[in-house]
């Protein structure tokens, strides 16, 4: 069976001002689309993008169109070379991205789409204010235990499972300082996470049934190749089940650890992140065990992509 190649985009927190700025200067189609996605969010995106200020970029509402455009301007730029993907994911805002590479969601409605959830999750997150936490040196079920002794606290949950030994909780801030304790007890390291809400818990789940709602209204196709979801770690192709993973995704754990374990077992060797930064790939490379042969690449810039071409 030929080696398959899987196409990652990255969430929040891979951002940076600047970020899309070559492909904005050289490539017309690139600017049409940020221009397209300003129009549709009603946000000044590029002014964002290119100039911030950095408190403005990340503030949550700008971030999820701002970076899911440059993104997609990224990837328009592979695909314009001819770069296919066996599969597609994306990690949490990541995977709006996927979902409109993979012919599920039209451009337009991709930004839409996360322009709401953006304001949704402000929203939630201002009625229910929290936080979240990177748990190293411990493993997913240890984490899981802390987590449900530290609920006695407050409201608590595993946000993300990253790879082995990297997990993210997410919740009420006195659970996280109990959680904390914990956490150091065992051996492990928690480390406060700069975010404005509690992410992929239940403090945000009251947008689960707003977001559903717009999601209702949208056309969703098939995905023209497999994306594996956050939520279920597994492909699904019936537009009812995807409306309804992705409602799920708000406040549900990201399962990105399992995801890369399910493209290995698939025989994915080349791993193409399609964005800012390298976040997804330095995880990649905590996931992938040493005796398994793969490319890792990171792509987002026009020189990254005739880099690509070229190999």
């Amino acid at each position: 069976m030929p080696n398959k190649t899987a196409v990652m985009f990255p969430g929040q927190g891979s951002q940076y001002i600047g970020m899309g700025r070559e492909f904005l200067d050289r490539d017309p189609e690139a600017a049409a689309l940020l221009a397209r996605a300003e129009e549709i969010s009603g946000l000044p995106l590029k002014r964002l993008c290119l100039e911030g200020p950095e408190e403005e970029l990340t503030r949550t509402l700008h971030l999820q169109p701002a970076l899911t455009a440059v993104n997609l301007i990224c990837w328009q730029a592979l695909a314009k070379k001819g770069v296919r993907a066996d599969y597609f994911v994306g990690h949490s805002l990541g995977e709006y991205a996927a979902l409109s590479a993979a012919g599920v969601l039209t451009f337009e409605d991709t930004i839409k789409l996360v322009t709401h959830r953006g304001s949704l999750m402000e929203r939630e997150a201002a009625a229910n204010p929290g936080g979240m936490a990177a748990v190293v040196k411990l493993d997913i079920e240890a984490v899981r235990e802390i987590v449900d002794h530290a609920r006695a606290h407050g409201r608590l949950a595993v946000a993300n499972h990253n790879s082995a030994a990297q997990v993210v909780i997410s919740g009420d801030n006195a659970a996280l300082a109990a959680a904390a304790e914990m956490v150091k007890e065992k051996g492990g390291k928690s480390i406060p996470l700069k975010v404005s809400g509690a992410w992929h818990s239940e403090l945000i789940a009251g947008a689960v049934d707003d977001f559903s709602a717009l999601l209702a209204e949208l056309p969703v196709a098939a995905p023209q190749a497999p994306i594996l979801f956050n939520v279920t770690a597994a492909p699904e192709s019936d537009p009812a089940e995807i409306r309804a993973i992705m409602a799920r995704q708000i406040a549900a754990s990201v399962r990105w650890y399992e995801i890369v374990q399910r493209l290995l077992a698939e025989e994915v060797r080349c791993f193409i992140e399609v964005g800012p930064k390298n976040v997804l790939s330095g995880l990649l490379k905590k996931i992938i065990p040493a005796d398994v042969e793969c490319t890792v690449i990171q792509v987002d810039t026009p020189q990254g992509v005739e880099q690509l071409v070229a190999n």
